[in-house]
């Protein structure tokens, strides 16, 4: 599963970025790490090459280049980019991968896709969250110290003439993420589609989610050490609260107003479009988020996919469920604690009223049901609760393979639409032309082939048989999601009902209590 990631430099002194990659810096301040003479340490283990720069360092050769071709003058001009290439920590234990190896796969990843650039490759064997995963920094000074040959992909001169400034745009980080996706596959390595990735965490929000979750652990710590149990083991940022919110309710919508209303109703987020492109204002904030940065899942064109195909496969769920439902008993007041909290005389004659008209409810209700005794009531509500929990269970087992069929589905589309390119372009004359007038379609197919391979799929079910597959899952699922809402729907009456009586005693006995203190006195 590696990943690529680009950070743009705009700082004249190009020594830093080898300082960095060489010794040992605290993650959070960004300062060096000093032993107990006052000397900088070196990282225990990294593997460094420099490309380009001849008998220079990198930092001279950029600061030649910048002087040869009148470049990088103001403060506000990019430096230097650096492209981070993590790899999968378990490509070190199952697939064999090294340092040395992640190594020389970082140098022929330089050489082909920033040629004629003074560059440093660096090999770290582990990131900031010591999860194992060997990564590669990729630093390019900015500028073109060469002409280089013109490969397909390169469409601008400044690709490849000399004395011309990089650029990391859109169609850049498209070609390098295909790049990276074909280095994983020829080397045998974990990796992931790149081109498809539905979540988008920048450079502060991966430091807010570090720097939260050290205080959080300090926090816990302090609260173990007194003999309480903590309430939260794991930090969330509020942009992570916010996809889960959004992805809770995109879910289960099935149109685009009707996942509106869900947003606004459920989390108080408003959700607005612009432009053709979508942003969410949470419960309490001013500005809204762009879909852009939470991730391509939060994105107009993927939210109406996702709703649409909501409605085909959730034909049961037409209608909002999130108005309270018709017949739900209210639920009583506690009076003396509202009056405790400041409300006035005015509020407690309007609570009594509603408390009256609540119990009466309640009263009904039970009578309906046979349930005025109060071990039935409660046998009747642990019934429910089991039924309820039950039918949620097999309802997610059965969202999950409908899941995982949508998935098969499209994969195997893609593996036999596909798979005749794959094939021609083993016969043509030109297969690096070839290769990038279809790159978008070869792509889609490897990463079929790598989803099959993975999951062990020899043979292809026709279309029409996942079709039916799907469907049945969805029947299924139809008479069991109807189980499950007809045994919330009673449970949570009950639970309300049930709360109603104890609340209304506790009631009845303080006025009972009031009224024989009055009378004592």
């Amino acid at each position: 599963m590696a990943t690529l990631k680009h950070i743009a430099s705009k700082n004249s002194d190009y020594s830093a970025a080898e300082t960095y990659l060489v010794y040992q810096h605290d993650e959070f301040s960004g300062k060096k790490i000093l032993d107990e003479q006052g000397r900088p340490k070196l990282r225990e283990s990294y593997i460094l090459d420099t490309l380009e720069c001849g008998e220079a360092s990198f930092a001279t050769a950029c600061l030649l280049a910048n002087r040869k071709y009148d470049k990088n003058n103001n403060p506000d001009d990019i430096k230097s980019h650096q492209y981070i290439i993590s790899f999968d920590p378990r490509d070190a234990v199952e697939n064999g991968l090294t340092m040395e190896k992640a190594q020389a796969l970082g140098l022929n990843f330089c050489k082909e896709n920033f040629p004629g650039h003074p560059a440093i490759v660096c090999t770290h064997p582990d990131g900031h969250n010591h999860s194992g995963n060997i990564h590669v920094h990729i630093v390019i000074g900015s500028v073109r110290t060469q002409e280089v040959e013109r490969k397909p992909y390169m469409q601008k001169p400044r690709d490849w003439r000399e004395g011309m400034k990089h650029s990391s745009t859109a169609q850049t980080m498209r070609h390098l993420r295909v790049a990276v996706m074909e280095m994983c596959q020829d080397a045998k390595l974990y990796q992931i589609d790149l081109l498809s990735s539905k979540k988008r965490v920048s450079e502060r929000e991966y430091w807010m989610k570090r720097r939260g979750q050290m205080k959080l652990d300090r926090e816990n710590a302090a609260l173990l050490a007194a003999g309480q149990q903590p309430t939260q083991t794991e930090f969330e940022t509020a942009k992570e609260t916010l996809r889960k919110q959004i992805s809770d309710v995109l879910d289960n919508a099935v149109s685009f107003e009707d996942f509106s209303d869900r947003l606004l109703q459920r989390y108080g987020i408003t959700v607005k479009e612009s432009r053709g492109r979508l942003s969410y204002l949470p419960a309490g904030r001013k500005k809204f988020i762009r879909a852009h940065s939470l991730g391509d899942k939060f994105e107009k064109e993927l939210v109406l996919a996702t709703l649409k195909e909501n409605a085909k496969s959730q034909p049961i769920i037409l209608h909002s469920n999130l108005e309270e439902e018709p017949d739900r008993i209210k639920k009583l007041v506690d009076i003396q604690a509202k009056l405790k909290q400041g409300k006035g005389i005015g509020y407690e004659r309007w609570a009594k009223k509603h408390n009256l008209k609540a119990m009466a409810q309640t009263l009904i209700l039970l009578q309906e049901k046979g349930l005025l005794n109060e071990d039935a009531l409660n046998q009747r509500i642990a019934e429910l609760d089991t039924k309820f929990h039950e039918s949620l269970a097999v309802v997610k087992d059965l969202e999950t393979r409908m899941a995982d069929n949508q998935k098969l589905r499209s994969h195997a589309a893609d593996y036999k639409q596909y798979r005749p390119l794959a094939q021609k372009l083993k016969t043509v004359k030109h297969p690096a032309v070839f290769e990038e007038q279809h790159r978008a379609e070869l792509t889609a197919y490897r990463t079929a082939a790598a989803y099959l391979k993975a999951n062990n799929i020899t043979s292809l079910s026709s279309p029409n048989k996942l079709e039916a597959e799907y469907c049945a899952l969805a029947s299924e699922k139809a008479q069991f999601y109807e189980q499950y809402r007809e045994a919330k729907s009673e449970l949570l009456k009950l639970k309300d009902a049930k709360q109603n009586v104890a609340l209304f005693f506790r009631e009845e006995k303080q006025t009972q209590h009031h009224e024989r203190e009055g009378v004592c006195v």
